[in-house]
């Protein structure tokens, strides 16, 4: 049986055989806990470069973030905070942040 992830924590790995995830070293998997505190940052922190610099990342244009998309995302905590912000708009989630907006 194969599995197809697009992504697994910002890292393209393709078609997967169920049974070597389960065979193979799992160490060699990075797992990256939940970080509770992701949906708050994406209202307090700015884009550090480029055209929107200065911007609230929860207030990025999806234009912005879906040329991220294609050309890829920066690498370590910032691209992880652009990635959810990205899904957060694409699926029209945006109403989540209303609360940590208005408690900032």
């Amino acid at each position: 049986m194969f599995l197809n992830f697009s992504f697994i924590f910002g890292e393209k790995i393709g078609a997967v055989d169920k049974s070597t995830i389960f065979e193979s070293n799992l160490e060699s998997i990075h797992v990256m806990a939940p970080d509770p505190n992701l949906l708050l940052q994406l209202v307090q922190i700015r884009m550090p470069f480029g055209r929107f610099k200065g911007n609230l990342l929860c207030n990025l244009p999806v234009s912005y973030l879906e040329w991220f998309e294609q050309k890829g995302f920066p690498k370590g905590t910032l691209g992880i905070q652009l990635q959810t912000i990205y899904e957060i708009k694409l699926n029209g989630l945006e109403y989540l942040l209303d609360p940590l907006k208005k408690n900032k």
